[in-house]
C-alpha cells in the first residue's frame, strides 16, 4: 500500500482519579493517536508514552514532534507491502519506540480494513477471548486497597497486580496475602529498587507471588539476571525490554522468566508479535501490558493477546475503570468466560474497531499535525 496522508494527535485524557506508581502520579494520560490513509481508507494507531519521561526515556510531546517532523514525512508516499518493511524503514531512526508504535499499529489497522480481515486473525491469533486481570495503584490506605481487591474478586477476577514502591511495599503485600491467600498476585516495582534491596526481595519470596515485575533499573539486564539467580519468585521484565535485540540478550543472560509485552513500548505490533514468538521458543511466559490507552490502543492489545503464548491475564481495562468517557467509539467489548473470569473480546470482521470520536478527540487534543 502507498501511504497518502498521516494525521497525528497529542491528546491528554483526564483520569477519574490519580494513577500513582513508583515514578510519580498522573492525573491525565498523554497519548499519541495516528491516522494513516491509503487509497481513501484510514487506520488508527495509538501509543502512550505519558507526559514526562519517567516511565521511559520517551514522552508524548517529543514523540508527537518526531512523527510530525521526521517519521511521518519519511513514511509519506512510500509503498509499504508488509509491516516488516515499515519497521526496516523506521530503523534508520534510533530508539523512540512509542513514536514508531503509533505508526506501526495504524498500519496494521489499515491493513486489516484493506483485507477485510479482523486484526487478531491478521496477527495469527488463536483465541476469541483474552482473560484480563485487575490492577491497583498506590492508594490512600491498605484498607481501601483490600476493599478494592475484594470488589474485583467478587466481579470474577482471578489475578491482581499491585504497584509496589518504598513506603508501599512488604506490609501491603502481606495484608493482601492474609486476606486473599489463594489469589494470583504479583507486584510491579517500575524499576525503583537496586540489588542493595536483596533482603526485601527475599522476603517477597515467602509470599507466593506469581512474579516480581521490573524490580531494577529500566535499562538493566545484567543485575536482573543476578537477582533472578537469588530468588525463587520469577522476575518479569517490562521497561527493561524495548527491542527484539534486548529480549534475546535477556534470555541469554537469564534475566527473566516472564515478559510483559506492551505494543507501544516495543515499537508496535510487528515487534510485539516477534517477541511473542521468541519467548514461546525460549519457554518465557508472556502477557499483554497496557499504559492506560484509549479504546484505540486497547483494541490493539486485545488482538495481540489472542496469540497462544499469552498465558497470563492481560492489563486491558473495561470502560469506566479509569475514564469517565473513553475517547474511542465503539468501546472495546468485555464479557466473562464459562468460569466467570472477565475477558476482553477482539473485534470481528463485521464490526468497526474502536476509533476516536470526533467531538471527544477535538476536546482532548493538545496539538495536532497533518503530514500529506
Amino acid at each position: 500500500m502507498r501511504v497518502d496522508a498521516i494525521n497525528v494527535y497529542h491528546v491528554a485524557m483526564p483520569l477519574l482519579y490519580p494513577w500513582r506508581t513508583a515514578y510519580g502520579e498522573d492525573v491525565a494520560i498523554d497519548s499519541l493517536l495516528v491516522q494513516m490513509e491509503s487509497d481513501g481508507i484510514c487506520g488508527w494507531g495509538e501509543a502512550t508514552p505519558f507526559a514526562r519521561p519517567e516511565y521511559s526515556a520517551e514522552w508524548a510531546q517529543g514523540a508527537f514532534s518526531l512523527i510530525r517532523d521526521y517519521f511521518g514525512p519519511y513514511v509519506l508516499g512510500t509503498e509499504i507491502s508488509t509491516a516488516a518493511e515499515l519497521q526496516t524503514g523506521l530503523a534508520r531512526f534510533k530508539g523512540n519506540y512509542f513514536a514508531k508504535a503509533a505508526l506501526d499499529t495504524a498500519w496494521w489497522n489499515l491493513q486489516s480494513k484493506r483485507q477485510n480481515t479482523p486484526l487478531y486473525k491478521l496477527l495469527g491469533g488463536t483465541s476469541n477471548v483474552v482473560p484480563i486481570g485487575a490492577d491497583f495503584g498506590i492508594m490512600d490506605s491498605i484498607e481501601a486497597l483490600l476493599q478494592a481487591i475484594s470488589d474485583a474478586v467478587e466481579a470474577g477476577f482471578t489475578r491482581v497486580k499491585l504497584k509496589f514502591c518504598r513506603g508501599w511495599e512488604l506490609e501491603v503485600v502481606r495484608e493482601v496475602r492474609r486476606s486473599f491467600p489463594c489469589l494470583r498476585t504479583h507486584v510491579d516495582c517500575n524499576g525503583s529498587y537496586t540489588l542493595e534491596d536483596i533482603d526485601m526481595f527475599r522476603a517477597l519470596d515467602s509470599l507466593d507471588l506469581e512474579m516480581i515485575e521490573q524490580p531494577l533499573a529500566y535499562d538493566d539486564l545484567v543485575e536482573h539476571a543476578k537477582l533472578q539467580q537469588s530468588l525463587l519468585t520469577p522476575i518479569c521484565l517490562d521497561e527493561g525490554v524495548v527491542s527484539v535485540r534486548q529480549l534475546k540478550q535477556a534470555i541469554e543472560l537469564g534475566s527473566c522468566q516472564y515478559l510483559n509485552i506492551k505494543p507501544g513500548r516495543v515499537g508496535g505490533l510487528t515487534c510485539a508479535r516477534e517477541m511473542h514468538d521468541i519467548c514461546k521458543a525460549a519457554n518465557i511466559r508472556c502477557w499483554v501490558g497496557g499504559n492506560l490507552e484509549s479504546g484505540v490502543g486497547a483494541s490493539v492489545a486485545v488482538a495481540l493477546g489472542t496469540l497462544e503464548n499469552f498465558t497470563y491475564p492481560a492489563d486491558i481495562f473495561p470502560p469506566g475503570r479509569f475514564y469517565q468517557e473513553d475517547l474511542a467509539s465503539p468501546p472495546v467489548k468485555f464479557g466473562k468466560d464459562d468460569a466467570g473470569q472477565p475477558v476482553a473480546i477482539p473485534s470481528d470482521v463485521c464490526e468497526c474497531p474502536p476509533e476516536p470520536d470526533g467531538h471527544r478527540l477535538g476536546r482532548l487534543t493538545v496539538e495536532k499535525a497533518h503530514v500529506g
